[in-house]
C-alpha cells in the first residue's frame, strides 16, 4: 500500500511527463503552496534553470497585505512573476499543477 506522499510524488511525475510531451519548449510555471505563503516559479526544463520567481517571503510582495496565504496573496505573486517574466522575454507557459488537482 502506498502512503499519500508517495501518491502525491506519483501524480506529480505522471502531470510533468505529460507536461514534457505537450509543452513544445514553452517554459514551465510551476506553484508551491502552503499553508502560510505561495511562490511561484517559471522553469526552462531544457536548461534545467530558474527564469522567474516571485513568493510571499519577499518584501516587496508581501507589503501591504494583511496575510501571506489568502487569494489577495496569491494575486500579487502572479503579478509579480508575470512581470519578471516580461522582462525575462517570456510570453507562453504551460501550468504545473504538480500533484494537486486543478480547480480553475
Amino acid at each position: 500500500m502506498l502512503s499519500s506522499r508517495e501518491k502525491f510524488l506519483r501524480r506529480q511525475q505522471r502531470s510533468r511527463a505529460k507536461l514534457r510531451k505537450t509543452a513544445e519548449g514553452k517554459a514551465r510555471l510551476s506553484v508551491a503552496r502552503s499553508g502560510k505563503n505561495i511562490s511561484a516559479q517559471i522553469i526552462d526544463d531544457e536548461q534545467g534553470v530558474t527564469l522567474a520567481s516571485a513568493s510571499t517571503l519577499e518584501a516587496d510582495v508581501r507589503k501591504g497585505l494583511k496575510s501571506t496565504s489568502t487569494i489577495e496573496a496569491a494575486a500579487k505573486v502572479g503579478k509579480a512573476v508575470a512581470e519578471r517574466a516580461k522582462k525575462a522575454g517570456i510570453e507562453d507557459v504551460v501550468f504545473d499543477r504538480g500533484g494537486y488537482v486543478f480547480h480553475g
